[in-house]
This record gives C-alpha cells, structure tokens and sequence, in this order.
C-alpha cells in the first residue's frame, strides 16, 4: 500500500508558486519546496511522479492566475485595451510569474507573427476582441495586436525586471498614442496601396 499523501497536488503546487514568486523559478527544487511546505521533500514524490511534473502543474496554475487578468481586460468597455492593461499589471503584480511564463528562452525560435498563439492560449479571445472592437478584417486585426503586444510586452518587461516604474496614468498614455499610431497607419496601408 502506497504511503498516504501529507499534501494535497494543491498545497504542492501554491507552495511552488510561493518559492517562484519570492526566488524565482530557478529557485524552485524539491529541497526548497519541501522547506517551504515545511518538510522535506520526501511528502512531494508521494503526490508527484518527478519534479517536471511539479513544475508542469505549477506553470499550468500561474496560466490560469494570468487568464483571470485576462479574462478581466476582456469585460472592459475597451475590451483590447483593457487586456493591455492587464497584461501590465499581472507583470507588475507576480513579476516572478510573468517572467517564468513570457520571458523564458523558447526552445524553438519561432517567427513573430507564431509567437503569440504559442505563448497566449487567449490568442483567440484576444484577436476576436480586436477585430469585433474596431471593425477590422483578420489580417489588419492580427497585424494591430501583434504591433501592440510587441510594446505592450516590452512596458512589461520593464516592469517586471524593475528596470521601470510607471503609474497606471503614463501606461494608459503609452498604449493610447501607440496604438492611435500603428491604427492610423494599418488603415492608411489600403490607402497607399491603391495610390500605387
């Protein structure tokens, strides 16, 4: 008879998560996540094949935490926006988080207008906000997101690393002119092309 689990998957994985938002995901090993579930790591092999699998559970929570942002940019009035603004802030918010999910070296190197559906499972959502939002046909809608996630990653990351700090009123400033910006010209593309 297997012996009985001391932790729940569950305990487990929020106690993961706490090692990686105080330390980083380098920090998380079976020693330091027994340390903070205040054991050894012995109760963890119970509940948990290997320490892949751990992180594969952690990583999978810490996508569902970002989907709640997510999902709140996208009941706001200006649904794209409102996601901008989340993306923001879950990096301001769980630095640690954001960094483990958006700022890890890929294993492939994937063309930029494929990175997005690969590392957003919101792809969808997203990119049907922008296109419901704005009146815009697919292609000019992916070319508008893939534009503005490209800045808005970048304030992210800034934030992240604490390289930046910004209010919440100079990043709803950016994101306007930027994506005024980048509209104006997607739109004027139609008006270039057929002058030519």
């Amino acid at each position: 008879m297997p012996p009985k689990a001391k932790f729940t998957r569950d305990e487990i994985v929020q106690a993961g998560l706490n090692v990686i938002r105080k330390n980083g995901m380098e920090a998380l090993s079976a020693r330091t996540l027994g340390a903070q579930l205040g054991s050894s790591a012995r109760p963890i092999f119970t509940v948990f094949q290997s320490m892949e699998e751990v992180q594969a559970e952690i990583k999978k929570s810490a996508r569902f935490l970002y989907d709640e942002y997510v999902r709140k940019g996208l009941e706001q009035e200006l649904a794209f926006k409102g996601v901008g603004m989340q993306y923001i802030r879950f990096a301001i918010q769980e630095p640690k988080l954001f960094q483990m999910l958006f700022m890890s070296e890929q294993k492939q190197n994937p063309a930029v207008v494929n990175v997005m559906p690969m590392i957003d499972d919101n792809y969808s959502d997203i990119l049907l906000s922008v296109q419901n939002g704005y009146q815009l046909p697919e292609h000019k809608a992916e070319q508008l997101y893939r534009h503005l996630w490209i800045y808005t990653h970048g304030i992210a990351v800034l934030c992240a690393t604490n390289m930046c700090i910004f209010t919440a009123e100079e990043i709803n400033r950016l994101i306007e002119q930027a994506f005024k910006g980048i509209l104006k010209e997607i739109m004027q593309e139609d008006t270039k092309n057929e002058a030519e």
